[in-house]
């Protein structure tokens, strides 16, 4: 993972940071797993610990980056792609406290309050930069356009327990206004030109982080599993089937850091469909969801022997 050469730090991606969402959201699915199947936390735990060591070394290595070519970053925080995966470290963050809340609850306050600032602040750089941009066209759009914007709605799952509940609603708001008005235009890039370069591909899984991760959201600030909820759930799982169906086109591409981009919406449908099981009881959820945890955990392990790899290859932090 980590740069042995000056070239390599200058070319390093901030979109490594999907890797910590993939590793905590599938602790946060190992986590309510071992609650359905009653079994003791020592996997969710050493899963949380992996994905906050990941977290530092990357933090290290782009404040690194930030200090030795700083205009290398700015490049990246300009560029119509990689300006919103800028976002996934604050969407990490919020991520390991919302994983941290069942040991750490003091720990996950400050690390939630950091992550939410932090990621408000991306929020208004991102929008900002896409109502004033000169450069950006239509091909440009991808799936991971939601990131910046719709990741706020991750904000409420530790908020509430926080007892933040109008400032949870505040970011809320902020990711369903904006899921609904991107989704459209995603979907009309979609149709109506060019399809996504096979680099961007992997981005489709995350159509299903908005609706899958909007539930566990609403189920903290309702509390009831409303129609509205059911929607947000179904919507989720049916983005899950649609794209289980092109599985033989995914399996086809070559490796790109963005193949993270498979890890967290799988998780996000795994913990609502293990939610899901919590609310009704009905075992159909139960066992879907154990299967949908495999898959999790043998994407994952997939994806970290393939990071490995690409890095002992060198096919990663290289000039594009």
């Amino acid at each position: 993972m980590v740069p042995t050469d000056t070239s390599r730090l200058q070319n390093f991606p901030v979109s490594w940071f999907a890797m910590v969402m993939g590793l905590a959201g599938l602790t946060l699915a190992l986590h309510r797993a071992e609650m359905v199947f009653e079994l003791n936390n020592t996997a969710s735990v050493v899963l949380l610990t992996l994905a906050i060591a990941v977290f530092i070394s990357l933090a290290a290595l782009y404040l690194l980056k930030i200090i030795r070519y700083p205009q290398h970053v700015r490049a990246e925080l300009n560029h119509p792609v990689k300006l919103n995966f800028a976002p996934t470290i604050s969407i990490g963050l919020v991520l390991i406290s919302i994983a941290m809340l069942p040991h750490q609850k003091s720990a996950s306050l400050l690390i939630w309050g950091v992550g939410a600032a932090l990621h408000l602040c991306f929020t208004l750089y991102v929008l900002s930069a896409w109502i004033h941009h000169t450069h950006f066209e239509i091909n440009h759009m991808n799936p991971a356009w939601f990131i910046p914007i719709v990741g706020n709605i991750l904000v409420p799952i530790a908020g509430v327990q926080h007892g933040f509940v109008e400032l949870s609603w505040f970011f809320f708001s902020i990711g369903l206004v904006f899921w609904i008005v991107l989704l459209a235009i995603i979907f009309n890039r979609m149709f109506f030109h060019h399809p996504l370069p096979g680099k961007l591909l992997p981005t489709l899984f995350i159509l299903i982080a908005p609706p899958g991760i909007g539930f566990i959201s609403w189920m903290q600030l309702n509390g009831e599993l409303d129609a509205f909820a059911r929607i947000l759930y179904y919507s989720a799982l049916f983005l899950t089937l649609m794209l289980f169906t092109q599985a033989s086109r995914f399996l086809k591409l070559q490796f790109f850091l963005s193949w993270w981009a498979y890890s967290f919406p799988m998780a996000a449908v795994t913990l609502a469909t293990l939610s899901m099981y919590q609310l009704l009881g009905n075992p159909f959820f139960k066992w879907l969801g154990a299967i949908l945890l495999v898959l999790l955990v043998v994407l994952i392990t997939g994806l970290l022997a393939r990071t490995a790899v690409a890095v002992a290859r060198r096919e990663i932090c290289i000039d594009e």
